[in-house]
């Protein structure tokens, strides 16, 4: 394909880069001979070309005018013809779907001599003049960047001075002198006409699109989503049908299975009487599809056949949008629905049973991201609630929070450490930034597929919409439920599971899928009682999750520090430890230990306290190899700085000062004061900690040593299999780890020797250094395996220190585009990874099948783990909650890469 412009007839699905997402459906829609109103895409090259110069490109205009007529052509009118005018939808369509982010202009083509033509044509004076009057509001808005607010007030007051609650109630009258009154609006905010040239209308709008793609809530949505800011957007020009051609016409959004809950069966919304965008306003409560058929059974036929046939084709769940005109069916659009994470795991496993996917593709139709959202608590259902109202179940979780009424105050008090719900009549694009900083979104109007339960349901946010016993008074910043007001800065909690809306606090209990992962699938399913919906639920994940253990190559182990966690990380199927921090075994009352150790006088006295350590250390450890008997256990040795575990500096020196100005020096609290302000340092995590430490403080790495050793030993004897190994943190050079090395092989064979156990205790080291990374071929002569330290590494790489960074400056680097995602959420892979790849190339270069693995927090996030499965490590560590997360994206990385590896082969 060549140009910039295509009609429906050439394109297909697989041209989403080129086509965006909505041209791709079009085109592909078209070829299965669905009914698609005539129309041509304008590709992302011609907006990433004009985004990139500031100007359209030359030949767009003639490609334009080209596809225009053989358009004009094919539905025998011309656009804003005087008689029969032609009129056109202008619609933004990217690869990937960001609902309601980018511009959308309907009945292109109208002016005030076609309006004419169009009443004559469609024998109804009031729809024509309906449809200019929403020309002129979208395109006032869109295109020319007027206050919306002024036209929908406008709209209000002609209602109101015509006693109608509907703008359907309008008669032409009364819409004509609404166009003469919105006009006017144009005219006095943007300082021109509105333009009566349809050819003016179609190229201002295009470029409206091209240029919605940099708006402030397009990028803010591309950051959450992950989108790269990059793509462009492609641009739909489809011949306009009307929905608002009388009772017998209307519009709907419907999906193939239920996007909320996965349950099988249409479900939608349909609006008799209206055009698409009414829909996803929100503006007026819709009706369902079982209403549809009941209205207009024909239609209604061939809109479930359409589906089936889409559903079949996509093999996955389909949300379409159609309009009917005077009894016609027109399909506008179709894509793979966004689902919540309970869908989207039973719609995978129902594609199985019904033979239209694998196994396989079912582990790549869900994500560890979903996974994780259904281990969060939901209300318990026990427990007293005053109920306010009850609305739609539009994206499910238990989401308790402060009321708020604009998008600018949720920001600030979630900025403020507060939970939040936004609460509106229905959302717009611009309330995006308040939907992503709530923990929940209310809106009295609207349905399952208005604009905020699609955004909502995309993100993972708790909503309830259509809660028409609402009444909400923006001015007022409260709502009401008859009697009841409820004020801003009260707490309310709504169910997005139920659409139930509850006045005050309301606790919450564990999630099904947490009780499955702990306790089995057998006792969740009799957990769910005759929750049918619940047991479906975990079985389904159970099957997925299943099958990701069956074909995963990494092990998934968990970062556990106590027997508590432990046994935690057991429960979740963790195959072992990947991290035991033994810094966390030094707090508490063995404190006092560790401050005699730093302010000893002499050898003698360091070592009684050493001495004193070592059976609390040893008694840590074996009951830790009890837990995780017969499973590998990584224990790092201490890492940080010893000044971690003294007083702060500032607390004890004003104690000291205070006491002297007493006369009651204590000199316990003058010698400790002391060896603080001698451990001062500048930048203490490049200071004196790990390796350097255990080098430069006698007994302190040999004490733990012997304790691991001494615990192997003694858990052999009890008839278990302790699987120990010992890991030497923030090593820079191999001569390092040779010293901790020998000094450790020596004390393990000491306490062999004594207890006459065989010991293989692996002793290896974190590469957490870039220089560790760079140097890895030497380091692996003396490791018996690498983990990566991901957490430190990727501060040493990036010069960031994150307990600063994070936020006194990341947000402002996120809106610059220096950084897409916190570096320490999701490993750097250009950079970090980079790293990475050498120090596993080098290191097993040097040594053939050398152990590698993850501990830091990258070993639970789902992107992450997908670059460490490429890179070829062993195993990640993670966090026990995130061990299910972990194992899921363990096997959906292990598909990926055999299905890339399937495609190069068939190439």
């Amino acid at each position: 394909m060549a140009g910039y412009v295509f009609d429906f007839s050439a394109g297909n699905k697989d041209q989403a880069d080129l086509l965006g997402g909505k041209g791709a459906n079009l085109a592909e829609m078209t070829r299965l001979g669905l009914p698609v109103p005539p129309g041509f895409t304008i590709t992302t090259d011609a907006c990433r070309s004009y985004l990139a110069s500031g100007e359209v490109p030359p030949e767009l205009r003639v490609e334009v005018t080209m596809a225009l007529r053989r358009l004009e052509d094919a539905v025998g009118r011309r656009l804003g013809d005087f008689h029969e005018p032609l009129l056109v939808s202008v619609r933004s369509g990217a690869k990937f779907s960001m609902p309601g982010m980018m511009d959308t202009v309907l009945n292109v083509g109208l002016n005030d001599a076609s309006v004419q033509g169009l009443a004559e044509f469609s024998q109804d004076e009031r729809f024509a003049w309906d449809s200019y009057r929403r020309l002129i509001q979208m395109f006032g808005k869109t295109v020319l960047g007027v206050d919306g607010d002024l036209f929908a007030d406008a709209l209000d007051k002609a209602k109101a001075a015509r006693g109608v609650a509907s703008d359907a109630d309008l008669s032409a009258g009364d819409l004509q002198a609404l166009v003469g009154r919105f006009k006017a609006i144009v005219l006095e905010q943007s300082g021109r006409e509105f333009p009566q040239h349809p050819r003016e209308q179609l190229d201002l709008a295009i470029v409206s699109v091209f240029e919605s793609w940099n708006t402030e809530r397009a990028r803010v949505y591309r950051r959450r989503e992950r989108i790269p800011h990059d793509l462009g957007t492609a641009v739909n020009v489809v011949t306009m049908v009307f929905g608002n051609l009388g009772t017998t016409s209307g519009t709907g959004v419907a999906f193939t299975r239920d996007p909320s809950t996965g349950v099988p069966g249409i479900y939608g919304d349909y609006l008799p009487n209206a055009q698409g965008e009414d829909v996803v306003a929100g503006i007026r409560n819709t009706l369902s599809l079982a209403d549809f058929a009941e209205l207009d059974p024909g239609a209604y036929g061939e809109l479930t056949r359409a589906m089936r046939q889409l559903e079949t084709h996509y093999r996955d769940l389909c949300d379409i949008e159609f309009t009917v005109e005077r009894g016609k069916l027109w399909m506008l659009q179709t894509r793979v629905g966004k689902r919540t994470a309970a869908a989207a795991f039973r719609i995978a496993t129902q594609l199985v049973d019904e033979h239209l996917i694998t196994m396989d593709e079912a582990l790549e139709r869900v994500s560890g991201a979903q996974l994780g959202k259904l281990m969060f608590p939901q209300f318990d259902s026990r427990s007293e609630r005053m109920l306010l109202a009850t609305g739609m179940a539009a994206s499910p979780g238990a989401a308790v929070g402060l009321a708020v009424f604009d998008s600018a105050t949720a920001q600030r008090w979630q900025a403020e450490g507060k939970d939040v719900i936004l609460v509106r009549r229905e959302t717009n694009p611009d309330d995006l930034g308040g939907m992503i900083a709530s923990v929940g979104v209310l809106t009295s109007r609207g349905g399952k597929t208005s604009h905020a339960a699609v955004v909502a349901r995309g993100m993972g946010t708790t909503c309830v919409v259509g809660a028409e016993a609402i009444e909400v008074d923006l001015e007022g910043r409260a709502f009401r439920v008859g009697e009841r007001t409820v004020a801003e800065g009260e707490v309310i909690a709504i169910d997005g599971g139920t659409g139930e809306v509850f006045l005050g606090d309301v606790p919450v209990m564990p999630s099904p899928v947490v009780r499955y992962l702990e306790d089995g699938l057998d006792a969740a399913v009799a957990a769910a009682g005759e929750d049918t919906g619940v047991a479906d639920l975990v079985r389904a994940v159970d099957r997925i999750l299943t099958h990701a253990d069956s074909v995963r190559r990494l092990q998934v182990r968990a970062n556990a520090d106590t027997a508590a966690d432990a046994r935690r990380a057991r429960s979740l199927a963790a195959q072992g430890i990947g991290l035991c921090r033994t810094e966390h075994m030094f707090l508490g009352e063995r404190r006092v230990l560790i401050e005699r150790v730093i302010l000893a006088a002499d050898e003698r006295a360091s070592q009684d306290a050493l001495d004193a350590l070592l059976p609390l250390q040893r008694a840590d450890f074996i009951e830790l190899l009890e837990v995780m008997d017969g499973l590998p256990c990584t224990i790092r040795l201490l890492d940080p700085p010893l000044h971690e575990f003294l007083p702060d500096h500032v607390e004890l020196a004003v104690r000291v000062a205070l006491a002297r100005a007493r006369g009651e020096e204590d000199a316990h609290d003058v010698a400790l004061l002391a060896a603080v302000e001698r451990m001062r340092e500048a930048n203490p995590m490049l200071g004196l900690r790990g390796v350097r430490l255990g080098l430069l403080v006698p007994g302190l790495f040999a004490l733990q040593v012997r304790a691991v050793a001494e615990a192997v030993a003694a858990r052999i004897a009890a008839g278990g299999h302790p699987q120990a190994e010992i890991m030497v943190p923030l090593v820079a050079s191999v001569m390092e780890l040779h010293l901790v090395r020998d000094q450790a092989e020596h004390i393990v064979a000491t306490v062999a020797m004594r207890t006459g156990a065989t010991l293989d205790i692996p002793i290896g080291t974190m590469i957490e250094l870039p220089r560790a990374a760079l140097t890895a071929g030497r380091i692996a002569e003396a490791a018996d395996f690498f983990s990566f330290g991901t957490n430190d590494l990727t501060q040493t790489t990036w010069g960031f220190s994150r307990d600063d960074v994070e936020g006194a400056f990341f947000d402002e680097y996120t809106s610059l585009g220096v950084l897409t995602d916190s570096p320490f959420e999701t490993v750097d892979t250009r950079g970090v990874g980079r790293l990475v790849r050498i120090a596993v190339e080098e290191g097993r270069a040097a040594r053939p099948g050398l152990p590698m693995g993850v501990c830091g927090e990258h070993g639970g996030d789902p992107q992450s783990i997908r670059f460490f499965h490429d890179c070829g490590l062993d195993y990640v560590s993670c966090s026990p909650f995130r061990v299910p997360i972990a194992r899921l994206e363990a096997g959906r990385a292990q598909v990926a890469s055999t299905s890339t590896r399937a495609g190069v082969d068939s190439r």
